[in-house]
């Protein structure tokens, strides 16, 4: 049973999250006040995940983010951030965080978030038992409007990152947030035209939304096209919907702290954070990311 250590000075956003977590029958929590603490539980009990603030006395998150990914590269880090920690938690972001969840969103947000990096971290450390052969690999795949099928395409995609050698183990969980945005945006955003506000909105309205376009032409019957190319030195990953498109450029900056908290723009701004090189096509419906090889010794 994988264990989530939640570090934030706020005992009542501590109780906040539990609540949320303990939604899941699947998680185990432990719990500290600050980054120190949290470091002092890892030395004795590693967890699978940790969950942190960023505004905390002693050692803040991203103290915390950059210890984690120097010296426990396996362990994902989220983020929590709140108004006013909008500039750290991009710094965070850059410095290894595995994704990030705004406060006023983890009702709607937060166990998804921690399960899909955990499905990501969890496959990240078995995959070190393969063996590196493999120089090269491209892949294809035209799939169904079915978020079922989007994380055994993500495995499936990380194992062979893995396996030809393409991206280090923490780049490599970071390569699979950064898809899966990619993917839920050409389904939900992209064939099913659902507005990003309305996730963030009445969540019944917003299934049965996604349920009656599920049932309803033209979006029942478009497909989602991807594309994977893997080498030694790099990967590139195309992601094509059959949706109108959009002009990213009338997103806000997703990299500007004011915006982070923000429902629009939060995929993207992962995409971007996490990935080399973000290339839309000129109709907005087709991209391309890259991530190249840093070359990196992995270590625990």
């Amino acid at each position: 049973m994988p264990t989530v250590l939640v570090v934030d000075d706020s005992p009542v956003d501590r109780s906040r999250v539990a609540g949320l977590l303990r939604k899941s029958p699947q998680l185990e929590l432990e719990f500290a006040d600050n980054g120190c603490e949290a470091l002092q539980l890892i030395k004795r009990s590693v967890p699978d995940l940790v969950l942190t603030d960023l505004v905390m006395p002693e050692m803040d998150g991203l103290e915390l983010v950059a210890h984690m990914a120097d010296r426990h590269p396996l362990i994902p880090v989220i983020l929590m951030t709140g108004r006013g920690s909008e500039q750290t938690a991009v710094q965070a972001l850059k410095a290894g965080a595995a994704s990030y969840v705004p406060k006023k969103l983890l009702a709607s947000l937060l166990l998804d978030t921690v399960e899909s990096v955990l499905d990501a971290s969890q496959e990240a450390r078995s995959e070190l038992q393969l063996m590196d052969c493999l120089t090269h690999s491209e892949a294809s795949f035209r799939i169904r409007n079915d978020s079922a099928l989007i994380g055994p395409l993500i495995n499936y995609l990380h194992r062979t990152i893995r396996i030809v050698g393409s991206c280090d183990t923490d780049c490599g969980i970071r390569v699979c947030v950064a898809l899966e945005e990619a993917i839920n945006n050409a389904m939900f955003h992209g064939n099913l035209e659902i507005n990003s506000a309305l996730r963030t909105g009445n969540s019944d309205v917003y299934r049965q939304t996604v349920a009656d376009r599920l049932r309803t032409a033209p979006f029942c019957d478009r497909v989602i096209d991807v594309h994977a190319r893997f080498t030694r030195n790099d990967a590139t990953f195309t992601v094509r919907d059959q949706g109108p498109g959009f002009d990213p450029t009338s997103l806000p900056d997703p990299t500007d702290p004011e915006n982070l908290d923000k429902a629009s723009g939060r995929g993207l701004l992962l995409m971007r954070t996490f990935m080399d090189a973000v290339e839309f096509n000129g109709q907005g419906n087709e991209v391309t990311m890259i991530k190249r090889h840093s070359r990196r010794e992995d270590h625990s």
